[in-house]
């Protein structure tokens, strides 16, 4: 699928849990009805994707990467997301991601519980996520 052409727009929503759950690899498996909302895709469009669908080029990869290592040792994230929505406009979401277990303890998904984030807490977020994306 083509990612959209970034607009430097941002698309506020009232609020609302927005659940998604993806496998190892972060490919999709669930998203609520509240993800497709804020996210302009269709559910259709969004399942068995790849997450960084919604990925906007402005966050630095030194944040996922760090994301990925604390969530591969079984641990919680919790962090800041500035999302791209189909339309190109962008969101910010402040997000909680856990690793799923299976019965036999081992991790099989993640899943991902977001939300609107308090606006003085962006330019923070913004700042640190600038200082990292210029050393990358």
């Amino acid at each position: 699928m083509q990612r959209p052409h970034t607009i430097d727009e941002e698309f506020f929503f009232d609020g609302g849990k927005i659940v998604s759950e993806t496998d190892l690899k972060g490919v999709i498996t669930y998203v609520n009805r509240q993800c497709c909302v804020v996210s302009g895709y269709e559910l259709n469009e969004l399942l068995h994707q790849p997450h960084d669908i919604v990925r906007h080029p402005d966050m630095p990869k030194t944040a996922f990467q760090q994301m990925w290592q604390e969530l591969s040792m079984g641990n919680e994230w919790h962090g800041y997301v500035k999302n791209l929505r189909k339309d190109g406009r962008y969101y910010w979401l402040e997000t909680n991601i856990s690793p799923v277990y299976n019965d036999h303890k081992k991790i099989t998904g993640f899943i991902a519980a977001s939300g609107l984030p308090q606006r003085k807490n962006i330019k923070q977020v913004i700042d640190q996520y600038n200082k990292l994306s210029a050393v990358e």
